[in-house]
């Protein structure tokens, strides 16, 4: 069935701006981060790849290729074109894990913003945050070691940045058949800030590192700046979005 005439008034009836960065790091010689950053279709994402030289960049891009695809056709993106295009990634990097004999996988969150709902997807621990009336929270919630074992009360917080599991997930896509990914709305208003990741960020920074009272670039560029005078070990992937008046 095709767009309805609504379904495209509704679409352009809105506006965002974005700023997008993403940086190897000091350490890691490839970056397997990727970033879609479509405003003009309200469609963001961050991947972040894992597999290194067995091709976790790959795996990131098959993820960002598959969610490109929907912007490129005319109709206004859903909620399950974005479901279904995760699981052909899912079933494609399986694919080339096999083809080339070593597992690769990515985590992944994405946020689609039609009028002032906003829908989150992820898998992994690539985190959204949104940020109103200046004061930034945590949306999703990591699929992760460390997320299991603060839930038991078993570590805190610092406890968690430093843990030596802090790089092992217990959702990606590619690592197996069946993808099980979360999904959540949130209300966006006038005046808030959405801020999409890798782990190379926030393993680094917290929400009190955050601000909101540049421009969304200059506030991208020092996200990033800062990552990599504190570690800038693993790569480093940010969107900061925000709606803006017609």
């Amino acid at each position: 069935m095709g767009a309805t005439l609504d379904g495209l008034e509704a679409q352009a009836a809105q506006a965002f701006a974005s700023a997008a960065r993403s940086h190897v790091g000091h350490v890691r010689k490839i970056n397997e981060d990727r970033l879609l950053d479509c405003p003009e279709r309200g469609l963001w994402a961050v991947a972040d790849g894992m597999g290194g030289l067995h091709g976790g960049d790959v795996a990131a891009e098959l993820v960002i290729g598959a969610l490109r695809q929907l912007v490129r056709q005319p109709a206004p993106v859903t909620a399950s074109m974005i479901a279904e295009a995760l699981q052909q990634a899912n079933a494609a990097i399986l694919t080339r894990g096999r083809d080339t004999g070593g597992m690769i996988g990515s985590t992944v969150v994405v946020l689609h913003i039609e009028a002032d709902r906003a829908t989150l997807f992820w898998a992994g621990d690539s985190r959204a945050y949104h940020c109103g009336a200046g004061a930034w929270t945590q949306l999703t919630r990591d699929h992760s070691v460390v997320q299991e074992l603060l839930d038991a009360g078993l570590i805190d917080r610092d406890q968690a940045r430093r843990h030596p599991k802090a790089h092992i997930v217990t959702r990606a896509l590619g690592v197996a058949q069946a993808l099980e990914i979360a999904q959540m709305t949130h209300t966006v208003a006038p005046g808030d800030r959405l801020l999409l990741c890798s782990d190379g960020l926030t393993r680094m920074l917290d929400t009190q590192d955050f601000t909101s009272d540049v421009d969304i670039g200059t506030a991208a560029d020092t996200l990033l700046m800062q990552a990599l005078h504190r570690d800038g070990s693993d790569n480093i992937s940010l969107i900061l979005i925000e709606p803006v008046p017609l």
